[in-house]
């Protein structure tokens, strides 16, 4: 199976089931290769590209915005080749900027969205963002006023649809209903953390998506490397810093029986974790984050392994889940 389009979730736009992280953008990798990742992307099918307002880290917020923003004005028909998607919610921090504490800090109150909305906009050099996305929740915020500032950007042609990233089930519910208490069409999608590693989503998130329609786009595929080869280059000796060393040492074992499956079906660590998610239909994208073209092509190898039912059981026993959906996973 190669890359290929699929609905985000219920809603009508066609996505690539491999979404383009752009997090290494401006501070590991430079905006050379940043443009020749993105221009690879279109060539292979990927049309769906995720970012944030605070990308750029070191460097500056809002700079892997900018990197964007330049590949879009070369034109060639780039803008409307992408579903282009953002954040809100973090502090962004750009030099020149007064201390303000609405832009300062974190929330999702209506004067920041926005104003970080409008900001996101003149970076990427857009008139409009596909998918802007609640980089977290704000349970301090009254879900009417965000509502509000989000209907406004949409009537406005500034926004198009509206998702989340790092919400709860409860959190999925409450945004969904409130939204349709208010004859709006709620959250297009979720973003949130889900590997073979790290399963706890399987208990609520997956099915709020499922209930609501929400497409599910996960971010750190790969466990932050653990799930990339990582026992196998910490057994050739290649250097990695001490907290992931840690981490895979405490993993070992796992690693161990993985790696080997892999090692079996001929396949590179990474390649079969990215499959495994491709396996899942609660699954719209998985979000690659690429820091070369290279890596973005081994990346897409994912889209054409077709993981049989003995496979995915064999995944399952290394990394078993959460037990299933709740309330059944742990009652009756």
């Amino acid at each position: 199976m190669p890359v290929r389009h699929k609905r985000l979730g219920t809603h009508g736009a066609l996505v690539s089931n491999l979404c383009l992280g752009t997090m290494n953008f401006g501070w590991v990798t430079d905006e050379a290769e940043s443009f020749r990742i993105m221009d690879r992307a279109l060539e292979l099918g990927i049309n769906f590209f995720d970012t944030a307002d605070v990308y750029g880290w070191t460097v500056q917020h809002g700079t892997t915005e900018e990197i964007i923003g330049h590949w879009l004005a070369q034109g060639g028909g780039r803008r409307d080749a992408v579903i282009l998607a953002t954040k809100v919610y973090n502090p962004v921090t750009r030099r020149g900027n007064r201390p303000e504490p609405n832009t300062d800090g974190r929330s999702l109150s209506a004067v920041k969205i926005r104003r970080h909305c409008e900001g996101s906009l003149r970076r990427l050099q857009t008139d409009w963002i596909d998918l802007y996305q609640m980089h977290h929740v704000d349970r301090d915020c009254p879900w009417h006023e965000a509502w509000q500032a989000f209907d406004a950007l949409v009537g406005q042609g500034k926004v198009v649809y509206v998702g989340s990233s790092n919400f709860a089930g409860w959190d999925i519910a409450t945004a969904c209903q409130e939204a349709a208490r208010r004859g709006l069409s709620g959250l297009a999608s979720e973003q949130s953390i889900y590997n073979l590693n790290a399963r706890t989503i399987e208990l609520e998130v997956i099915p709020a998506c499922r209930h609501y329609g929400l497409g599910l786009i996960p971010w750190s595929p790969l466990a932050g490397g653990l799930l990339g080869g990582a026992l196998g280059e910490l057994q050739a000796g290649r250097r990695m810093d001490e907290d992931f060393a840690r981490k895979v040492e405490k993993h070992r074992a796992r690693l161990d029986q993985y790696e080997s499956l892999c090692r079996e079906l001929g396949e590179a660590p990474a390649t079969v974790a990215l499959a495994w998610l491709l396996h899942n239909p609660a699954v719209t994208a998985p979000i690659i984050g690429p820091r070369t073209v290279q890596q973005l092509e081994a990346a897409v190898r994912a889209t054409e392994v077709s993981l049989d039912a003995g496979v995915l059981q064999r995944l399952d026993e290394i990394f078993p889940g959460p037990g299933g959906e709740a309330p059944c996973s742990y009652a009756w």
